[in-house]
């Protein structure tokens, strides 16, 4: 089995936590990094794995690149293995 790298949007479960300079970001109660707020617009500083493109972000998982075959064909137990 073979893993491919996919880019998953989890903007919609991204949750903040208010700071002094910014918001510290959480998904699953797991923090993945901060935005601060500077005169130069927001500064995202984001952990390994994170991405921010735009107002979306992203994170980057290995996904399997085939289907898990579930299904073992033995011709001559009629099914049965």
């Amino acid at each position: 089995m073979t893993l491919d790298n996919k880019r998953l949007d989890i903007t919609d479960r991204v949750n903040g936590k208010l700071t002094n300079q910014g918001f510290e970001l959480y998904v699953e109660n797991e923090s993945i990094g901060q935005v601060t707020f500077t005169d130069q617009g927001n500064q995202y500083a984001l952990k390994n794995g994170y991405e921010q493109e735009g107002s979306k972000i992203f994170q980057q998982v290995s996904v399997p690149s085939e289907k898990d075959a579930k299904y073992v064909d033995c011709d001559y137990e009629n099914g049965w293995c």
